[in-house]
């Protein structure tokens, strides 16, 4: 595996939080082999965000930004999902 995408897990599941722990850094394990080079710079830009907002949009108290309408966010967000229904 590359540097870079090594980098993405590492932050993926360094977040602050547990839950997002979980839930980003299990997003982007399971994924991260498949992920395409194009998408690489959107998957930094996301672990930029701030654990209080992505959980206020996972949850549903806010709504997600028009910005991360897409489909690695929904992927997220299904990973997100899945947990909860276990």
């Amino acid at each position: 595996m590359d540097f870079r995408r090594k980098r993405i897990i590492y932050r993926a599941n360094h977040r602050g939080t547990k839950e997002c722990d979980t839930v980003i850094g299990g997003f982007f394990t399971s994924i991260i082999i498949d992920l395409p080079d194009s998408k690489l710079e959107e998957a930094e830009q996301l672990l930029d965000v701030d654990d209080a907002d992505l959980m206020d949009w996972f949850v549903g108290r806010k709504p997600v930004p028009d910005r991360w309408k897409n489909s690695l966010f929904d992927g997220i967000l299904r990973h997100y999902r899945s947990l909860k229904e276990r």
